[in-house]
């Protein structure tokens, strides 16, 4: 069944009100995140608690993280677990980022063993489940962030500089900056100034 039909299957509204569902208001919210929802994602569409522990009940939704729930009616996908991990803190700046974006665009042979996010300076995440991720904090601007999978994902160019600062062995990142401006993700000029920024690494 593809998710088009899915969807169409999927979508209920209430003869008597007009109304959109509760679960129909949260599965157009989780189709754009992989079939994933988060509880305040459900209370700023005013859904209850009451209401989306009935959808949990009735196994409409299942639980994947504290605060985080996903239809299971939703095709299970290669990337689903960037997705929770970006949600899984919780706040809207989450974005994926360091050795993980690296990873995730192709671009270096860096394996990381946890999923790296992003997070501004002034959260303090305190989240049980979190075991699989390295959480980063730091400020960043529209400009630092794009999309990967329909996941928000830092810039290639961003998180060159992010692992420049993080550590990254030198061959994985001048692997990333030759291999991120043959596939167009960097500019010249870009380059030029990753590869000046890391040899600086090394005078330091």
């Amino acid at each position: 069944m593809t998710s088009l039909s899915i969807v169409s299957r999927f979508r209920y509204i209430s003869a008597m009100t007009a109304k959109p569902l509760a679960r129909d208001e949260l599965w157009d919210v989780a189709t754009a995140q992989h079939g994933f929802v988060t509880a305040q994602q459900a209370a700023d569409l005013g859904v209850s608690k009451h209401a989306l522990q009935m959808l949990v009940q009735r196994g409409t939704l299942t639980s994947a993280a504290f605060g985080v729930y996903r239809f299971p009616l939703y095709p299970i996908g290669e990337y689903d677990g960037h997705m929770l991990a970006v949600l899984w803190t919780r706040v809207p700046e989450a974005c994926l980022s360091h050795e993980t974006a690296l990873d995730t665009y192709g671009i270096s042979d860096v394996n990381p063993n946890r999923i790296h996010v992003t997070v501004s300076k002034q959260r303090r995440l305190r989240r049980t489940g979190g075991d699989d991720y390295v959480v980063h904090y730091e400020d960043l601007t529209p400009n630092h962030v794009g999309w990967w999978q329909e996941i928000p994902t830092v810039t290639p160019k961003t998180a060159v500089q992010q692992c420049i600062a993080l550590g990254t062995p030198t061959y994985l990142l001048r692997q990333a900056i030759e291999r991120g401006h043959a596939q167009g993700y960097v500019t010249t000029k870009d380059r030029d100034d990753l590869a000046d920024a890391l040899e600086a690494r090394h005078g330091r």
